[in-house]
This record gives C-alpha cells, sequence and structure tokens, in this order.
C-alpha cells in the first residue's frame, strides 16, 4: 500500500497542505517546532482515526480555526484506490469517510491502512506506566486481527459497566446479579485478548531479536516478557473474590486490562539500566520487528513513518539503520530530520524514487 496524496486544512500548524508522493522515499527536513511530526501525525491518523500522542481531537485544530480536515489517496497492490476523509469540527464528533461512504463504526477502519510510526514520543514505552506497553500491543495485534479488536472492544465495554456497579453497589435496592452479566463478558473476551497476547508475544519476540542484533552488532541480549494475571488463575474466580474489595476501590483490579509487557535489555529492565542510545535502538528494533511481523500476517505492506530517528545514535548504529531501510521489503517511508546529512546519505544509496521536501513554519515545499 502506498500514500498517493494528502490534502491538510487546519491540522496542528498545517494550515493548507497539499502534496504528491513517491511510492518509495518521501525526505522532510527543516528545523524544531516547523511541522514535520505533523505532517507524519496527519499520516497517522488517517490510519488509526487518532493521533500518535493520543491528543484529544479539539486539540488537533489550529487554534485559530473551528475545524480540521484530512484527506488521502492510497493504493494498494491490487490496484485498488481508496479516498479516505476525516472531518473535525469543535463540539462534534469526527467524521470519516471511506470513498465517502461514512463509516458506522470507526473499529471498521482499524487494519485497512497499515502502518508503522517511530517517533521520539516511543520512549513512553519504556518509562511509562504499563497502559503504553498494552497501547503498542493491542495496536499492533488490532491491524491484523478483527476478533481481537473486537473482544478489546467488548472487554473495556464490560470492565467499564462493572466499574459503575462497583461505585454504585452502597445503593440498599442493587441487585448483585447484574455483576454476573459482565463479569462473564469479562472472562470470555479477556480469555481471547490473553491468548492472542500470548501467541503474538511468541512469533514477534524472534524478528526483535534478530533486528536488534543487526542493528547493534554487539553482544547486548534483548526480551520482552508478557506479564499477566491469567496466566496463573482463573479470571472468574478471581473477580468473584476480590468483589469486594473491588467495591471499596471503587474500580476492577483484576483482568487483563493489568497486564503488562516487560523490556529488558540483558535481563534487565530497559528503564532502569538504559541509556539513551540503548534505549533508542531498543525502540527502533521493537518497531521495525512490527513492520515486519505486520507484512507477515497481512495483505499490505505497511507505510513506515521515521520521524527524527537518528537523533542520540552513534554513526555505527545509524548506518546499520540505513542499511535496513534502503532494502527492497521496505515499501513506502517518510522520513524527518532536522538536517540533510542523514537523508542525503540515504538517498545516495537508494536506487529508488524519492521526493524531497523543506518544512518552514506549517509549509511544505518540493525541492
Amino acid at each position: 500500500m502506498i500514500v498517493k496524496q494528502i490534502s491538510i486544512l487546519n491540522f496542528k500548524n498545517l494550515e493548507q497542505v497539499d502534496l504528491t508522493f513517491s511510492p518509495k522515499m518521501n525526505c522532510f527536513f527543516g528545523n524544531n517546532g516547523m511541522g514535520k511530526t505533523n505532517l507524519l501525525d496527519a499520516l497517522f491518523y488517517l490510519s488509526f482515526c487518532k493521533n500518535h500522542t493520543n491528543l484529544a481531537d479539539f486539540q488537533l485544530i489550529k487554534h485559530d480555526a473551528d475545524f480540521c480536515v484530512l484527506q488521502g489517496s492510497y493504493l494498494f497492490e491490487d490496484n485498488q484506490q481508496d479516498e479516505i476523509y476525516c472531518g473535525i469540527k469543535r463540539k462534534h464528533r469526527k467524521i470519516f469517510k471511506r470513498n465517502k461512504k461514512e463509516y458506522e463504526k470507526l473499529s471498521e477502519h482499524i487494519g485497512l491502512l497499515p502502518l508503522v510510526m517511530i517517533s521520539p514520543a516511543d520512549t513512553d514505552l519504556i518509562q511509562g506506566g504499563s497502559d503504553e506497553r498494552r497501547k503498542f500491543v493491542d495496536m499492533v495485534i488490532s491491524q491484523y486481527d478483527k476478533l481481537y479488536l473486537q473482544s478489546l472492544i467488548r472487554y473495556n465495554k464490560a470492565l467499564v459497566q462493572r466499574n459503575s456497579l462497583l461505585k454504585s453497589s452502597d445503593n440498599q435496592s442493587f441487585d448483585e446479579s447484574l455483576f454476573e452479566i459482565w463479569e462473564e463478558q469479562l472472562v470470555e473476551t479477556g480469555r481471547i485478548i490473553y491468548e492472542k497476547r500470548k501467541q503474538f508475544v511468541a512469533e514477534f519476540l524472534p524478528i526483535f531479536k534478530e533486528l536488534h542484533r543487526f542493528i547493534c552488532e554487539s553482544g547486548e541480549n534483548v526480551d520482552l516478557i508478557y506479564q499477566s494475571q491469567l496466566s496463573d488463575s482463573d479470571l472468574m474466580s478471581s473477580l468473584v473474590q476480590k468483589r469486594e474489595r473491588d467495591k471499596i476501590l471503587g474500580y476492577t483490579s483484576v483482568g487483563i486490562h493489568k497486564d503488562d509487557f516487560d523490556f529488558l535489555l540483558n535481563d534487565y529492565l530497559m528503564r532502569k539500566i538504559g541509556s539513551q542510545g540503548q534505549s533508542k535502538t531498543y525502540l527502533i528494533a521493537l518497531k521495525l520487528a512490527q513492520f515486519n511481523f505486520l507484512v507477515k500476517t497481512g495483505s499490505s505492506v505497511p507505510v513506515l513513518l521515521l520521524d527524527d530517528v537518528f537523533d542520540k545514535l552513534d554513526a555505527q548504529r545509524v548506518e546499520q539503520i540505513v542499511k535496513l531501510v534502503i532494502q527492497d521489503r521496505f515499501g513506502q517511508i517518510f522520513i524527518t530530520d532536522t538536517n540533510r546529512k542523514y537523508l542525503d546519505e540515504i538517498l545516495h544509496k537508494m536506487n529508488h524514487d524519492y521526493k524531497l521536501f523543506q518544512v518552514e513554519n506549517g509549509n511544505i515545499t518540493e525541492l
């Protein structure tokens, strides 16, 4: 799959942008704060119906505007073409359309436009809480597995309902049997999610380890360990057992929404021992493994977005990353940097079509 064109109106600092892209390499350079990342975030939004850093939709609209619009033209491997439209208006729900037909549910869109983005914000995967790591795994699996996505949506709805019951359970006329309805749904969907997460880690880990070895060319050993309460306990029993305690807490304390994924370097947690360079290498290998995994499991080659990936990396690791991204197995790539040094190096080594763009104060000019 490739992005042929994009039109942007009032998205962050991008007031009006109309661009046509190379099917292989698209490079954007300019100083920090000029809008390079915002262009990549617009592409991300068209794939996932949300922005990369989980800002509220109204925060994406240019400060002095009432609405923003994103429109993308996509070409697939079978020569099918799709036009995707997104409109966001203050105090209104966003509208997503495929070929002028509005989606009934946004979940129907997820997986249509596979995409992987590597950015400085990925450090939250290491330094942030378990919810950041769950979101990463959920996003990967949801792009190729509709049952997983639907199970996740149903689980989260049941979780909201049970939490609501927990907070209102001091009412004397409260019907305790209502808990059973939502707990059964938590157990049914939670088991599906647990098994698919476990399968994902088993298949993903060898790809991740191989890419990390290639990039760092050292004896560093990385690992990804899935931690779940479901691995050694029955969820229904735990929910019933914890019900009275959860009423006091006001939320559900057990379930797959408490899962975590330990990111390890040489058997130690990355967030405790990893340097900036080691952490960035870990994350780049993780996201490139995500790309390879989606190629293996999906019908379309994902678009790859590389936002300021070379900062805080030594020359050796930069060279290894360059060797990777110029390979034919990667499809369309969008890459940003504050200067042209590494971009020119990549373009010099490529035997493919490319386009180069300069970004300044929200204006994007093709060179």
